[in-house]
């Protein structure tokens, strides 16, 4: 099975909180500072909501308007929502693939570039993911003392991926230079 993540969480959301529209759903994802570690676009929750709305997943309770803002639909996920989160977990749970990345492919098909060329793009993805460690670490930190459950597991599972790619990075310039010693 597929899973998407912003279904996941979409309907993770409206069972956990319950009735929610549209914008607490997506303040939720900002708030739970899930564009850290998946792939969840807050501005994407709406359409999924749609679809989710068209399939039965979740239904429609009102329409509210409170103050300037638009009106807004309330959702409630239904009982055929809560059987679709339970296998999209189940399959998130047990899903082990690692997910392809586009520096292995691009990798491959180096070979009109030069030593340097190629160690100079390593080098600068290595910053990057550098970055990546140190925003998350910092992220880690100030978020701390505010995390509960399972939370802490999550930013820990996410430094120990990116560590990982620092070390492979390094790996791979060590033996770019290696050969062209």
């Amino acid at each position: 099975m597929d899973v998407s993540s912003s279904r996941l969480f979409a309907l993770s959301a409206l069972a956990r909180r319950g009735q929610m529209h549209g914008y607490q759903i997506r303040r939720a994802a900002q708030l739970d500072r899930t564009e850290l570690w998946t792939d969840v676009k807050p501005g994407s929750l709406y359409n999924v909501l749609r679809r989710m709305t068209d399939e039965g997943l979740v239904e429609v309770v009102r329409t509210e308007k409170v103050g300037n803002p638009p009106e807004r639909t309330v959702y409630a996920i239904t009982a055929r929502g809560r059987a679709e989160l339970v296998s999209l977990r189940s399959a998130a749970l047990g899903d082990v693939r690692l997910p392809p990345d586009l520096v292995d492919l691009a990798l491959q098909y180096t070979e009109d570039l030069t030593s340097d060329e190629l160690v100079e793009a390593i080098g600068k993805r290595r910053q990057a993911v550098a970055g990546q460690v140190a925003l998350f670490e910092d992220e880690f930190r100030a978020a701390k003392p505010d995390l509960a459950g399972l939370e802490p597991l999550i930013f820990e599972h996410c430094l120990i991926r990116l560590r990982a790619e620092l070390t492979w990075h390094d790996t791979v310039l060590s033996t770019l230079q290696e050969g062209k010693s």
